[in-house]
């Protein structure tokens, strides 16, 4: 191999494990960027209004936001300056079937979420007691709101992990290599939050970077592992009153409160059910399950822009629905 094929492919395209690399550093930049134009803003903000702090949803919403953005946009200048793809080959426009594949991932989230917690509930490792009558209102207000919150959390996990780096690794046919690279950083990410389970966390987290992974590569688009990503979450905190990830405060009055019993080892103790082997086996049931199903599949643009290295263009291929 000379010099010139460390660099460039046999199709004349910048190796796809540089352009994972470029893409990382367009990302660093650009969440740097935007986060200190938000903090100089919110500095300014209070200066101008002293006393008057956003809030801590407000602040996580628009961390979430930043997060987002910078995957966002570094995927969009990744794609068409390294590869020259459209911006509709990143998978978040209104593609054929994106709406169906959107509530297909939502109910498969919801539907798996419950699946993790019936089985720790049938082994006596969990107990729910349904909010009282009075509290409606703040549970109807913790339904909506942290549903938000949810939706944005899983857009920046999803255009970053589920995004660019996954996607270009796709084209070059190293789609295993791909799911692996993408789930690793994923469930590290995922170590520093409150009340981490020493081993569980990390392979469970990693299993959820699979789980997401195939869903992507089931319809070479964002929208089904978004919805699967973000009702995951939502059901697991607002739902049923656990922890997402360790964490407590997003939904503080969920239509059910949930007791852990333990073990921790099947119940995840206070980090959540991600934490223990009731989630393993919830996952792996629903990766299995997005596999085989044909309730959804890749519609045949979003195949051609994400099988193979320098795809066909072309204006006819776009295909969108309202």
């Amino acid at each position: 191999m000379d010099a010139q094929q460390i660099f460039i492919n046999s199709v004349g395209r910048l190796r796809s494990g540089w352009r994972v690399l470029i893409f990382i550093v367009v990302y660093v930049a650009l969440l740097f960027l935007l986060s200190t134009v938000v903090r100089v803003g919110y500095a300014v903000g209070l200066q101008l209004a002293p006393g008057r702090n956003l809030g801590g949803f407000t602040e996580d919403f628009i961390f979430r936001l930043i997060l987002f953005a910078s995957a966002l946009l570094a995927g969009y200048v990744c794609n068409r300056w390294l590869e020259g793809l459209p911006w509709r080959a990143f998978g978040l426009t209104r593609h054929a079937g994106w709406w169906r594949d959107f509530i297909v991932g939502s109910l498969i989230g919801v539907v798996s979420l419950a699946l993790a917690t019936a089985i720790a509930a049938a082994a006596g490792g969990l107990r729910f007691i349904a909010s009282p009558r009075t509290m409606l209102w703040q549970v109807v207000q913790t339904l909506f709101m942290s549903a938000l919150l949810f939706v944005f959390a899983a857009l920046a996990e999803e255009a970053l992990f589920r995004g660019y780096p996954l996607q270009t690794l796709t084209r070059a046919k190293l789609a295993w290599l791909a799911i692996f690279l993408t789930s690793v950083p994923f469930a590290a990410v995922h170590l520093n939050n409150p009340n981490v389970v020493k081993g569980f966390t990390f392979i469970n987290t990693a299993l959820a970077g699979v789980w997401l992974a195939v869903a992507y590569l089931r319809t070479r688009s964002l929208w089904l592992p978004l919805g699967v990503h973000w009702a995951w979450n939502w059901a697991l905190g607002s739902l049923f009153g656990l922890p997402v990830s360790g964490i407590t405060t997003i939904a503080p009055n969920p239509l059910l409160h949930g007791t852990d019993l333990g073990p921790a080892w099947l119940t995840g103790g206070s980090y959540g059910i991600e934490g223990g082997l009731a989630c393993t086996i919830a996952l792996i049931v629903s990766t299995m399950f997005i596999w085989k199903m044909q309730l959804v599949s890749a519609t045949r643009e979003m195949e051609e822009l994400t099988s193979k290295e320098n795809p066909v263009v072309t204006k006819s291929s776009v295909s969108i629905t309202p």
